[in-house]
């Protein structure tokens, strides 16, 4: 038997990232059996599903790295529902329902409630499955034997016209003429299934094995919001994400793998991942521990990768593969927990603004607190500019630096040789240490902006 698992999404707006576990699951499921993997979008909501929702679907799945082996739109298949419709009136599995008695009913209860009723709520026919009223059960990889009663569903519709299906019906016929074989989705599908599996039976179509997964859940527990994490994929996308990371923590969220290990290639996942070893409760979303996934995978890019994943964030002012993005580019590495960061931080007022500008200051931001004596910085920044000119330009970097001036400063007290060097050169108190500050300006004008701090300490 040929593996073929499916993702199949609604294009009726942005989906967050428990649609895209889901996918993922399917995904590695496929992947490790060398089966398929499917893309299915159901768009037979014509009033709500736009083309764009589809296209976001589509590139989040690919920067995800998701590839899919094959594509439909439901859309595009309404003759194939029709013909299944037809055929479970001759049958016996479906008939034409008269709905006007249903449609004052429908008048009187809307009147009552001060709603208007629209023309598309109200139809004179439409088409329902003939319920067997039975009990009845499926084997689910995840939460073991579920039974239904359907005499609780009543004849439900399957379609509001030959031409219009809905959900129950065009999701059952597709997963018969796909060969889909196991159907990886959410737990809120489940009281879907009742439905679903007497359509199976129906059209005498073999009942692939379902797979609920549980949903995400916020961090105090509740259904996830937008508030807590529910944004897009494409939104951490544009927050500078990077998508191994986003991977790595969707496989991890109701899913563990034999030891303790959190930080997994995609390599690792398929080799460990197992559906009897997802979890039957929920699982909490964190964007915190997000953020945590991310900056270890940002640890280890190397330079060529970390700027092209730079690239879109910078400033204008920035000019990528220059010799100044080249020094900032270790500085923002260890600093940014994701890539937007790098927007303020070399922003006009962010941490790495002395790179640009010159520093603003008061003669008085150039003494140390616990020595605020005029005399002792000039002294303290004389020496080190003393100590600045015997390093050549080529070697000015900041493990140099440090190297050099280090004596000086165990000899002399940190803050008092340190702070009014740090103001010198940057301006202000929270920037890059002094020795990474002076190698991204560069000797000559790390010298500049220690004589204009001298001149304005004797002013």
């Amino acid at each position: 038997m040929t593996v073929i698992t499916r993702f199949a999404p609604s294009p009726t707006g942005y989906f967050h990232a428990g649609s895209y576990r889901t996918a993922l699951f399917s995904w590695i499921f496929a992947r490790q059996n060398k089966g398929k993997f499917i893309l299915r979008i159901e768009d037979t909501d014509k009033e709500r599903s736009k083309r764009e929702y589809e296209e976001n679907i589509i590139d989040s799945l690919k920067w995800l790295g998701l590839e899919y082996d094959e594509f439909f739109r439901q859309s595009d298949r309404i003759e194939v529902y029709k013909k299944y419709i037809q055929r479970l009136i001759v049958d016996g599995y479906a008939y034409v329902s008269d709905e006007t008695s249903k449609n004052e009913e429908v008048k009187k209860r809307f009147a009552v409630e001060g709603k208007k009723i629209e023309t598309n709520q109200l139809r004179a026919s439409v088409i329902r499955f003939k319920n067997p009223n039975k009990k009845i059960s499926f084997n689910d990889t995840i939460r073991g034997m579920v039974e239904f009663d359907t005499t609780e569903l009543g004849d439900f519709i399957i379609a509001k016209s030959e031409n219009e299906p809905v959900f129950h019906l065009v999701v059952v016929i597709d997963d018969h003429e796909m060969g889909i074989t196991h159907i990886i989705r959410g737990e809120d599908h489940i009281s879907n299934t009742s439905r679903q599996i007497l359509i199976f039976e129906a059209i005498g179509a073999k009942i692939p094995q379902y797979v609920h997964i549980p949903l995400l859940l916020s961090s105090d527990h509740s259904k996830l919001s937008k508030r807590h994490g529910a944004i897009s994929v494409s939104e951490y996308r544009n927050k500078g994400y990077l998508p191994e990371a986003m991977v790595n923590y969707l496989a991890l969220l109701g899913w563990h793998p034999s030891d303790d290990k959190e930080i997994l290639t995609i390599e690792e996942i398929m080799d460990e991942f197992s559906l009897e070893r997802v979890q039957k409760s929920g699982a909490i979303f964190d964007e915190e521990k997000l953020k945590w996934f991310n900056r270890q995978y940002v640890l280890k890019l190397s330079d060529t990768d970390f700027a092209e994943h730079a690239r879109p964030f910078l400033p204008e002012w920035v000019v990528p593969n220059s010799d100044t993005f080249n020094k900032l580019i270790p500085v923002l590495r260890d600093k940014i927990t994701k890539f937007s960061e790098i927007t303020a931080m070399l922003g006009t007022s962010g941490e790495l603004a002395f790179v640009r500008r010159l520093p603003e200051y008061e003669k008085q931001s150039l003494l140390w607190k616990k020595n605020p004596d005029p005399r002792n910085a000039q002294t303290h920044l004389i020496e080190t500019g003393n100590l600045f000119k015997l390093i050549s330009v080529d070697s000015f970097m900041a493990n140099v630096i440090k190297q050099t001036i280090w004596p000086y400063v165990e000899a002399n007290g940190k803050g008092d040789v340190l702070w009014p060097l740090r103001m010198a050169l940057t301006g202000q108190e929270q920037s890059p240490d002094p020795f990474i500050s002076a190698a991204l300006l560069g000797k000559e004008e790390s010298l500049k902006r220690l004589y204009e701090a001298l001149s304005r300490l004797r002013n």
